[in-house]
């Protein structure tokens, strides 16, 4: 009996020692398993958010949040203001003596008509959001890239005049991506300034078509970067991503100017 119990001590003894050894050799396991338990996965931004971010700074990153400015665009007179999340924006012409405002207050639409509430038509109320929301989208880019309805993708480099560019493909979700929703636009970011030169869109109304627009004119009002476009027309069906190189090459039509005059902050 003394025998059998000494050989069940000393192999107790052993398996101990074992498992005891065998958790020196590991020491992080319990801990691993304690972070893959415990411990969520999360992602940050993807190179296109990034660039994306990169420009609006360039631009006038925060500078955006409250921004109050006036500007004229083809005779009419349009305004934005922007307030931690809220927005509000107008449009404002003359015709025959009458005074007319459109009031485009996160996305609800109310005009007047010398200072007259106006009741407008399904048809017309969205006709006129989307010549506020147009006008006041491009003269605010790349800002606007902001909004929850965008997709983003990064499509790689290229160059267009020598100077080397980020290229980022945008579509919108649906939900909050206005009547042109199905539109697609690239948007050409300087590898080096951030700056958003150039754009192309596709776009489906009217029969769709395809543009290009080259910027110019930049100028910087109390932090913010304003700029204006030369508008190009391409072929239906023309690739975007092949627009820069018919654009060097001078194959494009120019179609218009949009031109942002008399910008002012009415923060001041």
């Amino acid at each position: 009996m003394n025998k059998h119990f000494a050989f069940f001590s000393i192999l107790c003894f052993l398996l101990f020692t074992a498992c005891k050894t065998d958790k020196k050799t590991n020491p992080n396991m319990a801990e691993e398993s304690k972070i893959s338990d415990s411990t969520e996965v999360t992602y940050g931004p993807s190179k296109s958010e990034r660039l994306i971010q990169a420009s609006i700074k360039a631009h006038g990153g925060q500078l955006y949040n409250n921004a109050h400015y006036g500007f004229t665009f083809r005779n009419k007179y349009f305004t934005f203001k922007n307030s931690d999340g809220k927005f509000t924006y107008t449009m404002e012409e003359t015709k025959e003596d009458v005074k007319i405002k459109h009031i485009l207050s996160n996305n609800k639409l109310t005009q007047t008509q010398n200072g007259n509430l106006v009741k407008l038509t399904e048809k017309d109320s969205i006709k006129y959001t989307e010549a506020v929301n147009s006008v006041i989208y491009f003269a605010t880019l790349p800002h606007k890239l902001n909004d929850n309805s965008v997709i983003s993708e990064h499509l790689g480099q290229t160059k267009i005049k020598g100077k080397s560019y980020e290229v980022v493909k945008v579509h919108f979700k649906q939900e909050g991506g206005g009547v042109d929703f199905e539109d697609v636009f690239l948007y050409w970011f300087n590898a080096q300034t951030k700056t958003m030169d150039y754009l192309a869109y596709k776009y489906k109304t009217n029969d769709g078509g395809v543009r290009f627009r080259s910027t110019y004119n930049p100028r910087t009002i109390d932090g913010i970067r304003f700029q204006d476009y030369i508008n190009y027309k391409a072929e239906i069906g023309t690739p975007m991503q092949d627009l820069p190189e018919l654009y060097e090459n001078g194959s494009l039509k120019e179609l218009s100017r949009i031109e942002t005059e008399d910008v002012v902050n009415l923060n001041k």
